[in-house]
């Protein structure tokens, strides 16, 4: 056969014409089934369909490229053709061709230049809002008591000033998360009070003595740093609570909000007429704002409910510590999943039913029930009925927009519940659990670099973070396909923190399946330890599946088989102690082989 005749033939026939032009088309094909299906929720099966089919069609153009010929009277076989007509016919092809080609080299400059755009947008979008003028931040009180144990006692005053001045609609108040990072006195309240997006603050401090209590408070504009205003209360111990609403009906007034009859209500009633109860409940409620961010959530939580139940045993009429009390009962039965039973589901009712008796119609009840139906029924449409009554006395809650997000988000609303998670950070901007819910909602709707600049928000806040970092790298894999920045940042987590790298065990492991790196998967289930070798969601993925995966990828049937046995084992466990918690229930969906 003579080669050089073959490919003037190609040449001839316009295989190469017709290869450039599928190769063109194909692509555009492509970028359209990758940028713009999963704007309109198509699958991601359609968009591999797609992609499968383009590749599939390249041989059989070319084969009827070489069999066919495009003329002015339609396609003939090659054969049986004018080439006069050809010629004419070639030069249209050949034109169509560069334009197709030109559109496809405009498509790649502007995708080119959007994402570049869109990484510098992420770069410089500023952090905050527009700062409200009737905004405050109540900053952590100093405990200037001799006594340290008080310092619970202070951050309970602290925490019920803030609870009073939220329940204001006219005004815009942080939730103690955020401002819980901060010192007593910060040095630069102007920047503390760009970063929590007010214009207030209140700083404060509490000194206890025997049966004396002394408050000092003071407002501040962070804007100029002027002093608006201060006083200072000398009261009886008894007449703490009085000394709280003082405070927050004085801000109010300096901040000229408009306070209706049940906001006025609202901010003079106290929560507990007993001390100790109250105590118990600021020690429960200050150790359950950093459990749910704590490597050890789950004996905090336990000791939480141990709190809390000593406090409504001193005091049974004690409203507020029953609706904390059926949060701490719901997270441990609904959010962790370590103790999903009947009995600890009964705990949170009987918690709701308590408040419920206490203040049927009060906004924090209406929460507290919201969060069971959440967490306890997965009752969505009740849960929003519930949290839209709540809203009306909780103006500055961003539960109730978390909660909200959550739902809507599970019932495939994507972008309405991050509508609702974004406003949720504007009451709580410095709360990273937020951040790292709003990337992945960002995930959800295919928008990777914001995803990427929530995380670095996040970081801002807690560089040091392992889990952030780890879940930042992780959103890069999402994106691009690419495993080089997640095992950057292993790296990173192995040269300067060792000792932390079974936090990001798990990608480490994904990353190096990903890769067919079996050494690399070793090493990664080592660092693995006895917790989840691969999580999606709430399933947990044991570290014997784990090594089931390692075995399959090495054609290790033999062990493949003995560790999904072993993992299938392990989850029948938990199964049998929690017999309706689903995600232990979809593990158990999967076969010996690691397949459904």
């Amino acid at each position: 056969m003579n080669v050089r005749a073959f490919f003037t033939e190609l040449k001839r026939r316009r295989v190469y014409s017709v290869a450039v032009a599928y190769v063109i088309v194909a692509w555009l094909l492509i970028q359209v089934a990758t940028q713009v299906f999963p704007f309109f929720n198509i699958p991601s099966w359609v968009v591999r369909l797609v992609v499968l089919l383009t590749i599939v069609g390249f041989p059989v153009s070319l084969v009827c490229a070489w069999a066919f010929e495009m003329t002015a009277e339609g396609i003939k076989l090659e054969r049986a053709i004018d080439r006069r007509i050809i010629r004419k016919t070639g030069r249209k092809l050949t034109a169509l061709i560069v334009i197709v080609a030109a559109v496809a080299a405009g498509v790649t400059v502007f995708r080119f230049l959007h994402s570049h755009q869109s990484m510098e947008a992420v770069k410089q979008r500023p952090h905050a809002v527009a700062i409200e003028s009737k905004s405050i931040a109540v900053l952590p009180f100093e405990n200037l008591s001799e006594e340290k144990a008080n310092a619970y006692f202070a951050d309970g005053i602290q925490d019920e000033i803030l609870v009073r001045l939220a329940k204001i609609a006219d005004l815009k108040v942080i939730s103690r998360t955020s401002t819980q990072h901060y010192k007593s006195a910060p040095e630069n309240l102007r920047k503390v009070g760009k970063e929590l997006g007010v214009a207030h603050l209140l700083e404060g401090s509490v000194q206890r003595t025997a049966n004396r209590v002394r408050v000092n408070a003071q407002l501040i504009d962070a804007r100029t740093d002027a002093h608006l205003w201060a006083q200072t209360y000398d009261r009886d111990l008894a007449d703490v609570f009085a000394i709280q609403s003082e405070i927050a009906k004085a801000i109010a007034e300096q901040l000229q909000a408009k306070l209706s009859p049940n906001e006025k209500k609202a901010i003079e009633q106290p929560p507990t007429t007993d001390l100790a109860a109250f105590d118990l409940y600021s020690r429960a409620k200050s150790l359950l704002l950093t459990a749910t961010f704590s490597a050890t959530y789950e004996p905090d939580i336990r000791k939480v409910i141990e709190l809390l139940d000593e406090a409504v045993k001193r005091d049974p009429s004690f409203f507020d510590a029953y609706c904390q009390l059926a949060y701490a009962h719901e997270y441990l039965y609904g959010q962790t999943g370590s103790d999903h039973t009947p009995a600890r589901l009964a705990l949170a009712e009987a918690a709701v039913q308590a408040a419920t008796r206490l203040r049927p119609d009060a906004a924090e009840t209406h929460l507290a029930r919201a969060q069971y139906l959440y967490y306890g029924l997965r009752d969505y449409a009740g849960a929003l009925a519930e949290l839209e009554i709540a809203r009306r006395g909780l103006p500055n809650d961003p539960r109730l927009f978390e909660f909200t997000g959550y739902i809507l988000r599970r019932r495939g609303q994507q972008e309405e519940g991050l509508q609702n998670l974004q406003r949720a950070a504007e009451l709580d901007p410095r709360n990273f659990d937020t951040l790292q819910q709003i990337a992945l909602s960002y995930q959800f709707v295919g928008r990777y670099a914001d995803s990427i600049a929530a995380m670095d928000r996040a970081l801002a806040i807690v560089p040091d973070s392992v889990e952030i970092r780890d879940v930042r790298g992780l959103f890069y894999f999402f994106w691009k396909a690419d495993t080089r920045p997640p095992l950057q940042t292993i790296d990173a987590i192995l040269a300067q923190q060792p000792g932390a790298i079974g936090i990001a065990a798990d990608t480490w492991f994904l990353c190096a399946l990903a890769d067919r790196d079996p050494a690399a998967a070793e090493r990664a289930l080592v660092a693995v330890g006895d917790n989840a070798c691969w999580s999606e969601g709430v399933i947990s993925l044991s570290r014997s599946f784990g090594e089931g995966l390692l075995a399959r990828m090495t054609k290790d049937e033999a062990r493949a088989r003995t560790a999904f046995e072993a993992a299938r084992a392990q989850q029948e466990k938990i199964v049998q102690a929690q017999p309706e918690y689903g995600p232990a229930l979809c593990v158990l969906g999967t076969g010996p082989n690691g397949r459904p």
